[in-house]
Protein backbone atom coordinates (compact mmCIF):
# COMPACT_ATOMS: atom_id res chain seq x y z
CA UNK A 1 0.00 0.00 0.00
CA UNK A 2 2.89 2.36 0.76
CA UNK A 3 4.25 2.60 -2.83
CA UNK A 4 0.74 3.23 -4.13
CA UNK A 5 0.12 6.01 -1.60
CA UNK A 6 3.51 7.55 -2.35
CA UNK A 7 2.96 7.46 -6.11
CA UNK A 8 -0.52 8.95 -5.81
CA UNK A 9 0.78 11.65 -3.47
CA UNK A 10 3.56 12.65 -5.86
CA UNK A 11 1.12 12.79 -8.75
CA UNK A 12 -1.28 14.92 -6.74
CA UNK A 13 1.45 17.33 -5.63
CA UNK A 14 2.56 17.74 -9.24
CA UNK A 15 -1.00 18.47 -10.40
CA UNK A 16 -1.83 20.91 -7.61
CA UNK A 17 1.41 22.84 -7.67
CA UNK A 18 1.55 22.99 -11.44
CA UNK A 19 -1.94 24.46 -11.35
CA UNK A 20 -1.02 26.86 -8.58
CA UNK A 21 2.09 28.25 -10.18
CA UNK A 22 1.49 27.81 -13.91
CA UNK A 23 0.94 30.91 -16.02
CA UNK A 24 -0.69 31.39 -19.39
CA UNK A 25 2.64 32.79 -20.57
CA UNK A 26 6.27 32.74 -19.56
CA UNK A 27 5.94 36.42 -18.51
CA UNK A 28 7.94 37.49 -21.57
CA UNK A 29 6.49 39.57 -24.38
CA UNK A 30 7.48 40.82 -27.80
CA UNK A 31 6.64 44.32 -28.94
CA UNK A 32 2.86 44.76 -29.37
CA UNK A 33 2.07 41.30 -28.03
CA UNK A 34 -1.41 41.28 -26.44
CA UNK A 35 -1.47 41.66 -22.65
CA UNK A 36 -4.60 40.53 -20.83
CA UNK A 37 -6.22 42.67 -18.15
CA UNK A 38 -8.15 40.34 -15.83
CA UNK A 39 -10.99 41.69 -13.72
CA UNK A 40 -11.38 39.92 -10.40
CA UNK A 41 -13.66 41.22 -7.66
CA UNK A 42 -15.29 44.17 -5.91
CA UNK A 43 -16.44 44.70 -2.35
CA UNK A 44 -16.62 47.07 0.66
CA UNK A 45 -13.14 48.27 1.52
CA UNK A 46 -13.63 47.84 5.27
CA UNK A 47 -14.86 44.24 4.83
CA UNK A 48 -12.01 42.32 3.16
CA UNK A 49 -13.85 38.97 2.90
CA UNK A 50 -17.11 40.41 1.58
CA UNK A 51 -16.21 40.30 -2.11
CA UNK A 52 -18.31 39.83 -5.21
CA UNK A 53 -17.78 39.17 -8.88
CA UNK A 54 -16.62 42.31 -10.67
CA UNK A 55 -19.62 42.16 -13.00
CA UNK A 56 -22.06 41.98 -10.08
CA UNK A 57 -21.92 45.74 -10.51
CA UNK A 58 -23.59 46.86 -13.77
CA UNK A 59 -20.39 47.55 -15.67
CA UNK A 60 -20.31 46.74 -19.37
CA UNK A 61 -20.37 42.95 -19.69
CA UNK A 62 -17.65 41.23 -21.77
CA UNK A 63 -18.52 39.03 -24.70
CA UNK A 64 -19.75 35.48 -24.32
CA UNK A 65 -16.30 34.17 -25.27
CA UNK A 66 -14.51 35.97 -22.41
CA UNK A 67 -11.90 33.67 -20.93
CA UNK A 68 -11.84 32.68 -17.25
CA UNK A 69 -8.57 32.04 -15.46
CA UNK A 70 -8.33 29.41 -12.72
CA UNK A 71 -5.00 29.37 -10.95
CA UNK A 72 -5.45 26.41 -8.63
CA UNK A 73 -7.21 25.16 -5.53
CA UNK A 74 -5.89 27.88 -3.24
CA UNK A 75 -6.99 30.65 -5.59
CA UNK A 76 -10.60 29.39 -5.61
CA UNK A 77 -10.63 29.00 -1.82
CA UNK A 78 -9.26 32.52 -1.58
CA UNK A 79 -12.29 33.91 -3.39
CA UNK A 80 -10.78 34.82 -6.76
CA UNK A 81 -12.53 34.65 -10.13
CA UNK A 82 -10.50 36.18 -12.96
CA UNK A 83 -12.35 37.10 -16.15
CA UNK A 84 -10.85 38.58 -19.31
CA UNK A 85 -11.90 42.23 -19.49
CA UNK A 86 -11.35 42.17 -23.27
CA UNK A 87 -9.75 45.61 -23.05
CA UNK A 88 -7.17 45.86 -25.82
CA UNK A 89 -3.68 46.31 -24.38
CA UNK A 90 -0.46 45.62 -26.28
CA UNK A 91 3.06 45.39 -24.92
CA UNK A 92 4.95 48.74 -25.07
CA UNK A 93 2.12 50.39 -27.02
CA UNK A 94 0.76 53.53 -25.38
CA UNK A 95 -2.96 54.26 -25.51
CA UNK A 96 -3.83 57.91 -24.99
CA UNK A 97 -7.56 57.44 -24.63
CA UNK A 98 -9.80 54.69 -25.90
CA UNK A 99 -13.38 53.71 -25.25
CA UNK A 100 -14.26 50.63 -23.21
CA UNK A 101 -18.01 50.97 -23.76
CA UNK A 102 -20.97 53.27 -23.29
CA UNK A 103 -22.89 52.69 -20.08
CA UNK A 104 -26.59 53.54 -20.17
CA UNK A 105 -27.87 54.31 -16.69
CA UNK A 106 -31.31 53.15 -15.64
CA UNK A 107 -32.85 53.21 -12.16
CA UNK A 108 -31.51 49.78 -11.15
CA UNK A 109 -27.94 50.56 -12.27
CA UNK A 110 -27.95 53.93 -10.55
CA UNK A 111 -29.11 52.33 -7.31
CA UNK A 112 -26.43 49.61 -7.48
CA UNK A 113 -23.63 52.09 -8.15
CA UNK A 114 -24.86 54.45 -5.42
CA UNK A 115 -24.94 51.63 -2.87
CA UNK A 116 -21.44 50.57 -3.90
CA UNK A 117 -20.06 54.10 -3.63
CA UNK A 118 -21.69 54.71 -0.24
CA UNK A 119 -20.08 51.48 1.06
CA UNK A 120 -16.65 52.47 -0.36
CA UNK A 121 -16.42 49.59 -2.82
CA UNK A 122 -12.95 48.79 -4.11
CA UNK A 123 -12.09 46.75 -7.19
CA UNK A 124 -9.20 44.48 -8.12
CA UNK A 125 -7.66 43.71 -11.52
CA UNK A 126 -4.67 41.59 -12.51
CA UNK A 127 -2.16 42.08 -15.29
CA UNK A 128 0.63 39.54 -15.76
CA UNK A 129 -0.20 38.20 -12.27
CA UNK A 130 0.31 41.65 -10.71
CA UNK A 131 -2.65 43.24 -8.87
CA UNK A 132 -4.16 46.65 -9.55
CA UNK A 133 -6.57 48.30 -7.14
CA UNK A 134 -8.98 51.18 -7.32
CA UNK A 135 -12.32 52.47 -6.06
CA UNK A 136 -15.67 52.52 -7.81
CA UNK A 137 -16.35 56.19 -7.21
CA UNK A 138 -16.49 59.14 -4.83
CA UNK A 139 -19.09 60.10 -2.26
CA UNK A 140 -19.65 63.76 -1.31
CA UNK A 141 -22.38 63.98 1.35
CA UNK A 142 -22.23 67.80 1.43
CA UNK A 143 -23.42 68.13 -2.18
CA UNK A 144 -26.99 68.14 -3.39
CA UNK A 145 -28.84 64.85 -3.80
CA UNK A 146 -28.21 64.64 -7.53
CA UNK A 147 -24.44 64.99 -7.52
CA UNK A 148 -23.08 63.46 -4.31
CA UNK A 149 -22.45 60.03 -5.92
CA UNK A 150 -19.72 60.23 -8.57
CA UNK A 151 -18.66 57.24 -10.68
CA UNK A 152 -15.12 57.02 -12.08
CA UNK A 153 -15.33 56.72 -15.84
CA UNK A 154 -11.66 56.77 -16.84
CA UNK A 155 -9.07 54.13 -15.96
CA UNK A 156 -5.42 55.11 -16.36
CA UNK A 157 -2.98 52.20 -16.33
CA UNK A 158 0.73 52.78 -15.85
CA UNK A 159 2.96 49.82 -16.75
CA UNK A 160 6.67 49.68 -15.99
CA UNK A 161 8.71 47.15 -17.94
CA UNK A 162 12.29 45.92 -18.09
CA UNK A 163 13.24 44.50 -21.47
CA UNK A 164 10.55 41.98 -22.39
CA UNK A 165 9.01 41.61 -18.92
CA UNK A 166 6.40 43.58 -16.99
CA UNK A 167 7.73 44.80 -13.63
CA UNK A 168 5.04 47.00 -12.09
CA UNK A 169 1.47 48.08 -12.82
CA UNK A 170 -0.60 50.86 -11.29
CA UNK A 171 -4.19 51.97 -11.72
CA UNK A 172 -5.49 55.50 -11.22
CA UNK A 173 -9.03 56.59 -11.96
CA UNK A 174 -10.28 59.95 -13.06
CA UNK A 175 -13.14 61.90 -14.62
CA UNK A 176 -15.83 61.22 -12.00
CA UNK A 177 -19.35 61.68 -13.35
CA UNK A 178 -22.62 62.05 -11.43
CA UNK A 179 -25.06 59.16 -11.57
CA UNK A 180 -28.16 60.43 -13.34
CA UNK A 181 -30.87 58.06 -14.49
CA UNK A 182 -31.25 58.05 -18.30
CA UNK A 183 -27.77 59.44 -18.92
CA UNK A 184 -25.10 57.58 -20.94
CA UNK A 185 -21.54 57.52 -19.61
CA UNK A 186 -18.55 56.90 -21.85
CA UNK A 187 -16.14 54.58 -19.99
CA UNK A 188 -12.57 55.02 -21.24
CA UNK A 189 -9.06 53.84 -20.50
CA UNK A 190 -5.48 54.83 -21.21
CA UNK A 191 -2.22 52.89 -21.03
CA UNK A 192 1.26 54.31 -20.59
CA UNK A 193 4.44 52.19 -20.77
CA UNK A 194 7.56 53.34 -18.87
CA UNK A 195 10.93 51.52 -18.77
CA UNK A 196 12.53 50.70 -15.41
CA UNK A 197 15.77 49.21 -14.11
CA UNK A 198 14.04 47.04 -11.49
CA UNK A 199 14.68 43.36 -12.15
CA UNK A 200 11.94 40.78 -12.58
CA UNK A 201 12.99 39.00 -9.37
CA UNK A 202 12.30 42.17 -7.36
CA UNK A 203 9.03 43.14 -8.97
CA UNK A 204 6.88 42.06 -6.03
CA UNK A 205 8.81 44.16 -3.51
CA UNK A 206 6.60 47.19 -4.13
CA UNK A 207 3.68 45.35 -2.51
CA UNK A 208 5.62 44.63 0.70
CA UNK A 209 5.22 47.13 3.53
CA UNK A 210 8.75 47.16 4.93
CA UNK A 211 8.25 50.03 7.45
CA UNK A 212 5.24 48.23 8.97
CA UNK A 213 6.58 44.69 9.29
CA UNK A 214 10.18 45.60 10.08
CA UNK A 215 9.31 48.28 12.62
CA UNK A 216 11.39 48.48 15.80
CA UNK A 217 8.39 47.18 17.78
CA UNK A 218 8.55 43.95 15.77
CA UNK A 219 12.22 43.46 16.54
CA UNK A 220 11.66 44.39 20.17
CA UNK A 221 8.88 41.81 20.51
CA UNK A 222 11.23 39.09 19.28
CA UNK A 223 13.89 40.19 21.77
CA UNK A 224 11.33 40.34 24.58
CA UNK A 225 10.07 36.84 23.80
CA UNK A 226 13.62 35.54 23.62
CA UNK A 227 14.32 36.94 27.09
CA UNK A 228 11.16 35.20 28.32
CA UNK A 229 12.51 31.91 26.96
CA UNK A 230 15.79 32.40 28.84
CA UNK A 231 13.92 33.20 32.04
CA UNK A 232 11.59 30.20 31.81
CA UNK A 233 14.25 27.69 30.84
CA UNK A 234 16.37 29.02 33.67
CA UNK A 235 13.42 28.65 36.04
CA UNK A 236 12.87 25.04 35.02
CA UNK A 237 16.53 24.06 35.07
CA UNK A 238 17.76 25.95 38.17
CA UNK A 239 14.82 25.95 40.58
CA UNK A 240 12.64 23.03 39.59
CA UNK A 241 15.41 20.56 38.83
CA UNK A 242 17.27 21.58 41.99
CA UNK A 243 14.21 20.73 44.05
CA UNK A 244 13.88 17.41 42.30
CA UNK A 245 17.53 16.63 42.86
CA UNK A 246 17.09 17.20 46.61
CA UNK A 247 14.02 14.96 46.54
CA UNK A 248 15.98 12.25 44.74
CA UNK A 249 18.79 12.44 47.27
CA UNK A 250 16.43 12.13 50.23
CA UNK A 251 14.35 9.43 48.64
CA UNK A 252 17.33 7.29 47.60
CA UNK A 253 19.15 7.23 50.94
CA UNK A 254 19.50 3.70 52.26
CA UNK A 255 21.90 4.05 55.17
CA UNK A 256 19.97 6.50 57.36
CA UNK A 257 19.33 5.60 60.97
CA UNK A 258 15.83 4.69 62.04
CA UNK A 259 15.01 8.11 63.48
CA UNK A 260 16.00 9.98 60.32
CA UNK A 261 14.13 7.50 58.16
CA UNK A 262 10.96 7.84 60.24
CA UNK A 263 11.22 11.64 60.08
CA UNK A 264 11.64 11.59 56.30
CA UNK A 265 8.69 9.23 55.87
CA UNK A 266 6.47 11.39 58.08
CA UNK A 267 7.49 14.52 56.14
CA UNK A 268 7.31 12.88 52.74
CA UNK A 269 4.64 14.41 50.55
CA UNK A 270 4.05 15.67 47.06
CA UNK A 271 4.74 14.07 43.74
CA UNK A 272 6.48 10.95 45.13
CA UNK A 273 3.33 9.78 46.90
CA UNK A 274 1.35 9.41 43.66
CA UNK A 275 3.86 7.22 41.82
CA UNK A 276 1.35 4.36 41.82
CA UNK A 277 -1.31 6.45 40.06
CA UNK A 278 0.58 8.92 37.89
CA UNK A 279 0.65 6.54 34.90
CA UNK A 280 -3.00 5.56 35.24
CA UNK A 281 -4.73 5.89 31.81
CA UNK A 282 -6.53 9.25 31.57
CA UNK A 283 -10.25 9.65 31.14
CA UNK A 284 -11.49 9.73 27.53
CA UNK A 285 -8.27 8.17 26.27
CA UNK A 286 -9.55 7.96 22.69
CA UNK A 287 -10.20 11.70 22.49
CA UNK A 288 -6.93 12.65 24.18
CA UNK A 289 -4.93 10.40 21.87
CA UNK A 290 -6.66 11.82 18.81
CA UNK A 291 -6.15 15.48 19.66
CA UNK A 292 -2.55 14.95 20.75
CA UNK A 293 -1.83 13.19 17.45
CA UNK A 294 -3.61 15.96 15.53
CA UNK A 295 -1.67 18.62 17.45
CA UNK A 296 1.64 16.93 16.68
CA UNK A 297 0.69 16.93 13.00
CA UNK A 298 -0.31 20.60 13.11
CA UNK A 299 2.99 21.53 14.77
CA UNK A 300 4.95 19.80 12.02
CA UNK A 301 2.62 21.27 9.39
CA UNK A 302 3.13 24.85 10.58
CA UNK A 303 6.89 24.39 10.72
CA UNK A 304 6.93 22.88 7.21
CA UNK A 305 4.75 25.61 5.67
CA UNK A 306 6.84 28.36 7.27
CA UNK A 307 10.04 26.84 5.91
CA UNK A 308 8.52 26.48 2.44
CA UNK A 309 7.31 30.08 2.59
CA UNK A 310 10.82 31.25 3.49
CA UNK A 311 12.44 29.21 0.72
CA UNK A 312 9.85 29.63 -2.01
CA UNK A 313 8.32 33.08 -1.35
CA UNK A 314 4.80 31.63 -1.46
CA UNK A 315 3.24 35.02 -0.78
CA UNK A 316 3.88 35.96 -4.42
CA UNK A 317 1.34 33.54 -5.91
CA UNK A 318 -2.41 33.92 -5.50
CA UNK A 319 -3.60 31.20 -3.14
CA UNK A 320 -0.17 29.52 -2.99
CA UNK A 321 -0.14 29.52 0.82
CA UNK A 322 -3.58 27.89 0.99
CA UNK A 323 -2.64 25.27 -1.59
CA UNK A 324 0.61 24.49 0.21
CA UNK A 325 -1.21 24.22 3.54
CA UNK A 326 -3.77 21.73 2.20
CA UNK A 327 -1.19 19.57 0.42
CA UNK A 328 1.17 19.54 3.41
CA UNK A 329 -1.69 18.74 5.76
CA UNK A 330 -2.62 15.71 3.69
CA UNK A 331 0.98 14.49 3.47
CA UNK A 332 1.69 14.96 7.20
CA UNK A 333 -1.32 12.90 8.26
CA UNK A 334 1.06 10.01 8.86
CA UNK A 335 2.44 11.91 11.86
CA UNK A 336 -0.94 12.26 13.55
CA UNK A 337 -1.66 8.56 13.05
CA UNK A 338 1.76 7.54 14.37
CA UNK A 339 1.54 9.67 17.53
CA UNK A 340 -2.05 8.64 18.21
CA UNK A 341 -1.41 4.92 17.63
CA UNK A 342 1.62 4.86 19.91
CA UNK A 343 0.00 6.88 22.70
CA UNK A 344 -3.27 4.93 22.62
CA UNK A 345 -1.55 1.52 22.69
CA UNK A 346 0.94 2.47 25.42
CA UNK A 347 -1.98 3.54 27.61
CA UNK A 348 -3.74 0.20 27.21
CA UNK A 349 -6.32 1.21 24.60
CA UNK A 350 -7.97 -1.60 22.67
CA UNK A 351 -10.27 0.11 20.15
CA UNK A 352 -7.53 1.48 17.91
CA UNK A 353 -9.77 1.77 14.83
CA UNK A 354 -12.02 4.23 16.63
CA UNK A 355 -8.95 6.20 17.68
CA UNK A 356 -7.60 6.23 14.13
CA UNK A 357 -10.91 7.39 12.57
CA UNK A 358 -11.26 10.17 15.16
CA UNK A 359 -7.68 11.31 14.53
CA UNK A 360 -8.15 11.46 10.76
CA UNK A 361 -11.49 13.29 10.93
CA UNK A 362 -11.43 15.43 14.09
CA UNK A 363 -9.79 18.65 12.90
CA UNK A 364 -10.96 18.47 9.24
CA UNK A 365 -14.57 17.95 10.31
CA UNK A 366 -14.42 20.79 12.85
CA UNK A 367 -13.14 23.07 10.09
CA UNK A 368 -15.77 21.68 7.73
CA UNK A 369 -18.54 22.45 10.23
CA UNK A 370 -17.43 26.07 10.63
CA UNK A 371 -16.79 26.36 6.88
CA UNK A 372 -20.22 24.98 6.04
CA UNK A 373 -21.92 27.68 8.11
CA UNK A 374 -19.76 30.43 6.59
CA UNK A 375 -20.27 29.03 3.10
CA UNK A 376 -24.04 29.08 3.57
CA UNK A 377 -23.81 32.76 4.54
CA UNK A 378 -21.58 33.51 1.52
CA UNK A 379 -24.00 31.74 -0.85
CA UNK A 380 -26.90 33.73 0.60
CA UNK A 381 -25.00 36.96 -0.05
CA UNK A 382 -23.83 35.81 -3.49
CA UNK A 383 -20.19 36.41 -2.53
CA UNK A 384 -17.05 35.07 -4.16
CA UNK A 385 -16.14 33.76 -0.71
CA UNK A 386 -18.61 30.93 -1.33
CA UNK A 387 -16.72 27.72 -2.13
CA UNK A 388 -17.96 25.98 -5.30
CA UNK A 389 -19.28 22.43 -4.97
CA UNK A 390 -16.53 21.10 -7.25
CA UNK A 391 -13.86 22.55 -4.99
CA UNK A 392 -15.49 20.88 -1.99
CA UNK A 393 -15.33 17.57 -3.85
CA UNK A 394 -11.62 18.10 -4.58
CA UNK A 395 -10.89 18.83 -0.91
CA UNK A 396 -12.89 15.78 0.18
CA UNK A 397 -11.01 13.57 -2.32
CA UNK A 398 -7.70 14.84 -0.93
CA UNK A 399 -8.82 13.91 2.57
CA UNK A 400 -10.35 10.55 1.63
CA UNK A 401 -7.57 9.27 -0.66
CA UNK A 402 -4.44 10.84 0.83
CA UNK A 403 -4.97 12.09 4.39
CA UNK A 404 -7.11 9.20 5.67
CA UNK A 405 -4.92 6.37 4.27
CA UNK A 406 -1.77 8.02 5.62
CA UNK A 407 -3.40 8.38 9.06
CA UNK A 408 -4.32 4.71 8.93
CA UNK A 409 -0.79 3.76 7.96
CA UNK A 410 0.67 5.94 10.71
CA UNK A 411 -1.62 4.39 13.33
CA UNK A 412 -0.56 0.86 12.37
CA UNK A 413 3.12 1.79 12.43
CA UNK A 414 2.74 3.67 15.72
CA UNK A 415 1.01 0.72 17.42
CA UNK A 416 3.71 -1.69 16.35
CA UNK A 417 6.80 0.47 16.79
CA UNK A 418 6.02 2.54 19.90
CA UNK A 419 2.90 1.01 21.38
CA UNK A 420 4.43 -1.26 24.03
CA UNK A 421 3.76 -0.09 27.63
CA UNK A 422 7.01 0.99 29.30
CA UNK A 423 5.97 3.02 32.34
CA UNK A 424 8.67 3.44 35.01
CA UNK A 425 6.16 2.71 37.80
CA UNK A 426 3.48 0.07 38.13
CA UNK A 427 -0.09 1.34 38.35
CA UNK A 428 -1.84 0.35 41.60
CA UNK A 429 -5.20 -1.39 41.52
CA UNK A 430 -7.04 1.03 43.80
CA UNK A 431 -6.83 4.74 42.89
CA UNK A 432 -5.40 6.97 45.59
CA UNK A 433 -7.80 9.62 46.96
CA UNK A 434 -6.89 13.18 45.97
CA UNK A 435 -6.72 15.56 48.97
CA UNK A 436 -8.30 19.00 48.93
CA UNK A 437 -5.85 21.75 48.10
CA UNK A 438 -5.90 25.53 47.88
CA UNK A 439 -7.80 27.11 45.02
CA UNK A 440 -4.69 28.03 43.01
CA UNK A 441 -3.61 24.37 42.83
CA UNK A 442 -6.82 23.21 41.21
CA UNK A 443 -6.52 21.88 37.64
CA UNK A 444 -8.91 24.51 36.24
CA UNK A 445 -6.85 27.38 37.66
CA UNK A 446 -3.56 25.86 36.52
CA UNK A 447 -5.05 25.35 33.05
CA UNK A 448 -6.19 28.97 32.75
CA UNK A 449 -2.95 30.42 34.10
CA UNK A 450 -0.83 28.20 31.87
CA UNK A 451 -1.77 30.03 28.68
CA UNK A 452 -0.81 33.52 29.82
CA UNK A 453 2.95 33.35 29.21
CA UNK A 454 2.72 31.58 25.83
CA UNK A 455 0.19 34.20 24.73
CA UNK A 456 2.49 36.94 25.99
CA UNK A 457 5.27 35.56 23.80
CA UNK A 458 3.19 35.75 20.59
CA UNK A 459 0.60 38.49 20.97
CA UNK A 460 2.70 41.14 19.19
CA UNK A 461 3.12 38.76 16.25
CA UNK A 462 -0.64 38.14 16.36
CA UNK A 463 -1.13 41.86 15.68
CA UNK A 464 0.98 41.66 12.53
CA UNK A 465 -0.69 38.43 11.39
CA UNK A 466 -4.19 39.81 11.96
CA UNK A 467 -3.33 43.07 10.24
CA UNK A 468 -1.95 41.31 7.17
CA UNK A 469 -4.98 39.01 6.88
CA UNK A 470 -7.72 41.56 7.58
CA UNK A 471 -6.18 44.78 6.25
CA UNK A 472 -4.78 44.11 2.76
CA UNK A 473 -1.13 43.72 3.75
CA UNK A 474 1.08 40.98 2.32
CA UNK A 475 2.70 39.03 5.15
CA UNK A 476 6.24 38.17 4.08
CA UNK A 477 8.36 38.11 7.28
CA UNK A 478 8.22 34.34 7.74
CA UNK A 479 11.63 34.44 9.39
CA UNK A 480 10.01 36.37 12.25
CA UNK A 481 7.18 33.85 12.30
CA UNK A 482 9.63 30.94 12.52
CA UNK A 483 11.39 32.49 15.52
CA UNK A 484 8.08 33.26 17.24
CA UNK A 485 6.82 29.73 16.58
CA UNK A 486 9.93 28.16 18.10
CA UNK A 487 9.68 30.52 21.08
CA UNK A 488 6.03 29.56 21.50
CA UNK A 489 6.95 25.86 21.56
CA UNK A 490 9.68 26.35 24.16
CA UNK A 491 7.59 28.63 26.39
CA UNK A 492 4.61 26.27 26.19
CA UNK A 493 6.70 23.25 27.19
CA UNK A 494 8.35 25.09 30.09
CA UNK A 495 5.12 26.53 31.46
CA UNK A 496 3.30 23.20 31.18
CA UNK A 497 6.10 21.36 32.97
CA UNK A 498 5.97 23.84 35.86
CA UNK A 499 2.17 23.50 36.04
CA UNK A 500 2.40 19.70 35.98
CA UNK A 501 4.96 19.74 38.80
CA UNK A 502 2.72 21.94 40.95
CA UNK A 503 -0.23 19.63 40.28
CA UNK A 504 1.71 16.48 41.20
CA UNK A 505 3.03 18.15 44.34
CA UNK A 506 -0.61 18.75 45.27
CA UNK A 507 -0.96 14.92 45.06
CA UNK A 508 -3.26 15.20 42.04
CA UNK A 509 -2.27 12.58 39.49
CA UNK A 510 -4.76 13.67 36.80
CA UNK A 511 -2.01 15.55 34.99
CA UNK A 512 -2.69 14.44 31.41
CA UNK A 513 -5.74 16.57 30.60
CA UNK A 514 -4.48 19.39 32.83
CA UNK A 515 -1.20 19.59 30.91
CA UNK A 516 -3.12 19.64 27.65
CA UNK A 517 -5.56 22.38 28.69
CA UNK A 518 -2.82 24.37 30.41
CA UNK A 519 -1.12 24.79 27.04
CA UNK A 520 -4.30 24.90 24.95
CA UNK A 521 -5.65 27.84 26.97
CA UNK A 522 -3.29 30.02 24.94
CA UNK A 523 -5.93 29.90 22.20
CA UNK A 524 -8.54 31.36 24.58
CA UNK A 525 -6.42 34.46 25.10
CA UNK A 526 -5.77 34.76 21.37
CA UNK A 527 -9.52 34.67 20.73
CA UNK A 528 -10.14 37.29 23.41
CA UNK A 529 -7.45 39.43 21.75
CA UNK A 530 -9.21 38.98 18.41
CA UNK A 531 -12.39 40.46 19.91
CA UNK A 532 -10.40 43.49 21.06
CA UNK A 533 -8.74 43.75 17.63
CA UNK A 534 -12.10 43.62 15.84
CA UNK A 535 -13.65 46.50 17.78
CA UNK A 536 -10.56 48.69 18.21
CA UNK A 537 -8.34 48.10 15.16
CA UNK A 538 -10.82 47.50 12.32
CA UNK A 539 -13.85 49.20 10.79
CA UNK A 540 -15.61 46.01 9.79
CA UNK A 541 -19.39 45.96 9.85
CA UNK A 542 -22.32 43.83 8.80
CA UNK A 543 -23.39 40.28 9.52
CA UNK A 544 -21.37 38.81 6.64
CA UNK A 545 -17.99 40.20 7.63
CA UNK A 546 -18.56 39.71 11.36
CA UNK A 547 -19.45 36.06 10.78
CA UNK A 548 -16.40 35.47 8.62
CA UNK A 549 -14.07 37.27 11.02
CA UNK A 550 -15.09 35.36 14.12
CA UNK A 551 -15.62 32.11 12.18
CA UNK A 552 -12.15 32.12 10.64
CA UNK A 553 -10.63 33.24 13.95
CA UNK A 554 -12.40 30.39 15.75
CA UNK A 555 -11.01 27.94 13.19
CA UNK A 556 -7.52 29.36 13.69
CA UNK A 557 -7.79 29.27 17.50
CA UNK A 558 -9.04 25.67 17.48
CA UNK A 559 -5.96 24.66 15.51
CA UNK A 560 -3.70 26.73 17.75
CA UNK A 561 -5.24 25.25 20.89
CA UNK A 562 -4.83 21.67 19.66
CA UNK A 563 -1.25 22.38 18.58
CA UNK A 564 -0.21 24.00 21.87
CA UNK A 565 -2.08 21.41 23.91
CA UNK A 566 -0.31 18.55 22.17
CA UNK A 567 3.09 20.20 22.62
CA UNK A 568 2.36 20.80 26.31
CA UNK A 569 1.16 17.23 26.85
CA UNK A 570 4.15 15.66 25.09
CA UNK A 571 6.57 17.88 27.02
CA UNK A 572 4.90 17.00 30.32
CA UNK A 573 4.98 13.31 29.41
CA UNK A 574 8.75 13.41 28.95
CA UNK A 575 9.10 15.31 32.23
CA UNK A 576 6.91 12.92 34.23
CA UNK A 577 8.66 9.84 32.87
CA UNK A 578 12.02 11.42 33.62
CA UNK A 579 11.33 12.23 37.28
CA UNK A 580 9.70 8.89 38.12
CA UNK A 581 12.43 6.91 36.43
CA UNK A 582 14.85 7.71 39.25
CA UNK A 583 12.72 6.80 42.25
CA UNK A 584 11.96 3.44 43.81
CA UNK A 585 8.50 2.34 42.68
CA UNK A 586 6.82 -0.32 44.77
Amino acid sequence: MLPTVRAFSLLFVFIVFSAAFASDSDHKYLSEDPVTLWVNKVGPYNNPQETYNYYSLPYCQPGANAAHKWGGLGEVLGGNELIDSQIEIKFQKNVDKASICELELDAAKVKQFKDAIENTYWLEFFMDDLPLWGFVGEFHPDKNNDNKHLLYTEKNILVQYNGDQIIHVNLTQDNPKPLVMGKTLDLTYSVRWVPTNVTYARRFDVYLDYPFFEHQIHWFSIFNSFMMVIFLTGLVSMILMRTLRNDYAKYAREDDDLETLERDVSEESGWKLVHGDVFRPPRNLVILSAIVGTGAQLAMLVLLVILLAIIGMLYVGRGAIITTFIVCYALTSFISGYVTGGLYSRSGGKNWIKSMVLTASLFPFMCFGIGFILNTIAIFYGSLAAIPFGTMVVVFVIWAFISFPLALLGTVVGRNWSGAPNNPCRVKTIPRPIPEKKWYLRPSVISLMGGLLPFGSIFIEMYFVFTSFWNYKVYYVYGFMLLVFLILIIVTVCVTIVGTYFLLNAENYHWQWTSFFSAASTAIYVYLYSIYYYYVKTKMSGFFQTSFYFGYTLMFCLGLGILCGAVGYLGSTLFVRRIYRNIKCD
